[in-house]
């Protein structure tokens, strides 16, 4: 049908719109406005309640969606959108029922959990978050967007923004940590990669800012938990990320499935239609997460038809998977507890999306199979995943300069996570591909190059429980459990140690020990591994630790015995090379943290932008103050700060300036310090500037991040960065949630981390 257009059905050409079956070229309709509310007054209720609908696809297989449930729904218009399905021709065969069987022949939206990547996987996001490279970030989002539209897909569920500073919570993996304003960052970055300001581009998908909101404070860390908190924390420490995203012109947010003043987020209309509408002036459309709507039930929200009336006249617009829309709007319209003009301002909304994703122009946009044959997981786009994963690996310690390793010798590769493929992409990698993934071993090996002989043993399980690690590596990531025991796994380890110059420990979390639903209590490296890792130091061979998680973890233990530790999240399906490229110093780390390190579970939640109490500790830490706020077991500092990260050289900051130290409502000051890089090696300094607001009409943080700045020197280079500080980065919430800056003395505090101590000072005046 090359060069055609064939008028499906004459409503449509009525419309000025039409739809067409295998044509390459689109066809003019009319201005969105005009074009959405024609079609929008020909629809019948069943089929506008259709457009509300988004179920799973389930297992449709191509060939056989004519016959499954979900097709009949969308032939008779009751589908608005599917996600879960994928391939280009699975979602060109459905995309078929919509456009040639339905009345109207309203497109589809074709929705997927592209959370860090398609099949090209990036790091995990609180490891992207790490790089504190926004360009970085941006182009991950940029790579998957290109990959999952060119296999069909036009809507991702991403990015996470939810603000999290308690890592019990295993969804912490999926944000970027704790920080408000680098958060904000990265959301508008995240945005930008997915949109790329243009939804009209075949190239582009639409994003979803989720979870609105709060959902990264539950209590205890349990997931799905409730959340409770002031309107001034919410607006000053957990909304920044999500208004962020708005402003960037995000098209679609997700509810979240918390509470937030004793309500639902799904059924929230202060949230979903006061903040997010009024006050942040969001013009998209909201999707539910998960049965978000049903679960309200056993919220204690009423049955399925009060809880999809509730939904719907908060704001909500669309309902993922329970149907309640689709079931139950009817009879509350009858019954006059939803109005019709609500159901077609949430109709329109999803309208509008389509046109703006240039569906309505061309149904089959996304379905190019020439691109989904040379788009996706190509080399050029492996070798951008490689280079953004090493910029997310964060050293933690290098005790006597061990790393970087030399390419001599023989190295022992050591650990139940050295070899383990299936892991190395992280939690909500949906879309990679069995066996495309680069492990530790096999990265060490090719980097190494054939001056080096590589040895490896298991060594352990990941837990001595059959029970928790099958629990802990659902969803294909098996670590292939090893039925020796305890003792011929850690000999077999020790021989080939003691054959070998230097170890290196693969230890930690499986990929689905963090991420949805793997909360966790105790946070310390598993004992079986303790175990290994004990055995290998009594060696007396330099240890280096290579530390995979998706969160935080207590490892104090561990800093105190081994000599080097590298983090390296789970950083996608190039992580092997992309972690063996620092260990051997190709590159230099340059990763710094997004969330803090605890020194134990019991500090959290911990996060460095704490308020002081009137009974602060003292200046000497480590040392217990009755009556004052402290532990009797432990020290209030952290093991690891918010922004902290190690270089295979060293950086010293000096000669800190400031243009004034007077500012007014409409000035400006500059800040300056002079970083020298004083060690071996070119390297990377993410330098950050932190205010402290001394005096406030409410209690303010002890420091809060306002700027950063990622610079590369060589050796013995010097440069001087500036900042620039406007009376926007003094702003905060007052208690009558006014965002205002008030007149008083600041601090600002320059260095590598949030410790930082180069200190000037200023007035903003009235």
């Amino acid at each position: 049908m090359k060069n055609k257009v064939v008028l499906l059905f004459l409503g449509c050409a009525l419309l000025g719109y039409s739809q067409k079956k295998e044509s390459k070229n689109s066809v003019k309709i009319k201005p969105k406005a005009e074009f959405v509310a024609e079609l929008l007054s020909k629809m019948t209720l069943d089929e506008k309640l259709g457009q509300l609908n988004l179920p799973s696809s389930g297992d449709f297989t191509t060939g056989l969606a004519k016959s499954s449930d979900i097709s009949k729904k969308i032939s008779e218009g009751k589908v608005g959108g599917l996600f879960n399905i994928k391939s280009v021709e699975k979602i060109r065969e459905v995309q078929k029922l919509a456009v040639e069987n339905s009345r109207l022949k309203i497109p589809l939206i074709f929705g997927m959990d592209v959370i860090h990547g398609y099949e090209t996987t990036f790091p995990i996001p609180l490891g992207l978050s790490c790089t504190w490279d926004m360009n970085l970030i941006e182009r991950s989002a940029q790579i998957a967007a290109q990959e999952a539209s060119a296999d069909g897909i036009n809507w991702t569920f991403s990015p996470m923004v939810d603000i999290s500073r308690d890592p019990r919570w295993g969804r912490i993996s999926e944000g970027s940590g704790e920080d408000p304003y680098l958060g904000s960052q990265i959301a508008k970055a995240m945005v930008n990669g997915y949109q790329q300001h243009d939804l009209s581009k075949n190239t582009s998908i639409l994003a979803c800012v989720k979870h609105f909101a709060l959902y990264g404070a539950p209590e205890a860390g349990r997931d799905y938990n409730t959340v409770d908190m002031s309107h001034i924390r919410m607006f000053n420490d957990y909304f920044p990320p999500y208004k962020a995203a708005v402003d960037a012109g995000v098209g679609s947010v997700m509810a979240s499935f918390n509470e937030v003043d004793g309500i639902p987020a799904t059924g929230n209309k202060w949230l979903m239609t006061d903040v997010l509408r009024k006050q942040w002036g969001f013009k998209g459309f909201v999707v539910t997460d998960f049965t978000g709507i049903n679960e309200m039930i056993d919220h204690g929200m009423g049955d399925l038809q009060a809880a999809s009336a509730l939904a719907m006249n908060a704001g909500v617009e669309m309902d993922m998977v329970g149907e309640g829309f689709l079931t139950t709007l009817k009879k509350s319209i009858d019954e006059k507890k939803v109005t019709i003009e609500r159901i077609d301002a949430a109709v329109r909304l999803i309208l509008e999306a389509k046109y703006d994703l240039g569906l309505f122009e061309d149904p089959y946009k996304y379905c190019d199979i020439k691109r989904a044959k040379t788009d996706i997981f190509t080399s050029n786009n492996r070798i951008e995943a490689r280079k953004i994963a090493a910029q997310s690996l964060v050293l933690l310690k290098n005790q006597n300069q061990l790393l970087p390793l030399k390419k001599s010798g023989t190295i022992a590769v050591i650990g139940p996570l050295a070899d383990a493929e299936e892991n190395m992409s992280g939690t909500w990698s949906v879309a990679t591909k069995k066996g495309t993934s680069v492990t530790l071993l096999n990265g060490i090996k090719e980097v190494a190059g054939k001056s080096v002989k590589v040895l490896y043993a298991k060594g352990s399980n990941l837990d001595y429980d059959a029970t928790f690690e099958t629990n802990a590596t659902m969803f294909g990531k098996t670590l292939h459990r090893d039925a020796r025991s305890k003792e011929e796994l850690i000999a077999e380890a020790l021989k080939v140690v003691s054959q070998s110059d230097v170890i290196v420990a693969a230890l930690g979390e499986s990929a689905e020990m963090s991420g949805e639903s793997s909360s966790r209590t105790n946070l310390e490296i598993l004992q079986a591994q303790k175990d290994l890792l004990n055995a290998l130091l009594k060696t007396g061979k330099p240890v280096v630790l290579v530390l995979f998680d998706g969160r935080p973890l207590v490892i104090q233990d561990e800093n105190n015995t081994v000599p080097a530790i590298l983090n390296v999240w789970f950083a996608g399906t190039e992580a092997g090379y992309a972690i063996a490229d620092v260990l051997f110093g190709d590159v230099n780390p340059s990763g710094k943290l997004t969330a803090t390190f605890p020194r134990s579970v019991g500090q959290l939640p911990i996060y460095y932008a704490h308020k002081n109490t009137g009974r602060p500790l003292s200046n000497t830490e480590g040392k217990f103050e009755k009556f004052r706020s402290n532990y009797i077991d432990e020290r209030n500092e952290p093991l690891f700060p918010f922004g902290f990260g190690l270089s295979y050289t060293s950086f010293d900051y000096s000669n800190i300036k400031i243009s004034s130290d007077k500012m007014n409502v409409n000035g400006k000051l500059k800040v300056t310090v002079e970083v020298t890089n004083t060690g071996n090696f070119e390297g990377k300094e993410t330098v950050q500037l932190y205010i402290r607001d001394l005096v406030g009409s409410v209690t303010r943080p002890v420091r809060e991040l306002k700027g950063f700045q990622k610079i590369n020197l060589k050796k013995g280079e010097k440069q001087t960065v500036t900042f620039e500080i406007t009376v926007e980065d003094l702003k905060f919430y007052n208690s009558d949630l006014q965002f205002v800056a008030e007149p008083g003395q600041f601090d600002v505090f320059l260095g590598g981390n949030s410790n930082a101590d180069k200190k000037v000072s200023f007035e903003l005046t009235k």
